[in-house]
């Protein structure tokens, strides 16, 4: 591993230590996701097919995530009163 490449890693893993998001935003996995917003699996993959919180991404072949800016602008709608994804 080059220099760089260990700077840029130790940089990331800092940043998420700290929850600082990269410039380009990253991504959340489900844990992450049900302990920002309170809500269940269940109660996000029904909320999912009712359209009313943001669809996940396929990551890999086994994984998923969401964008955390749009889980985080789904709550700052749910503070605002507009439900709507």
């Amino acid at each position: 591993m080059t220099a760089v490449a260990k700077a840029k890693k130790i940089t990331l893993e800092k940043a998420k230590q700290v929850g600082c998001p990269a410039s380009a935003g990253r991504f959340l996995r489900l844990s992450d996701v049900m302990a920002t917003t309170g809500l269940g699996r269940s109660t996000l993959y029904r909320m999912i097919a009712n359209e009313t919180f943001p669809r996940q991404h396929q990551l890999t072949a086994r994984s998923i995530g969401w964008w955390e800016k749009d889980v985080a602008d789904w709550l700052q709608r749910q503070r605002n009163g507009c439900p709507q994804a």
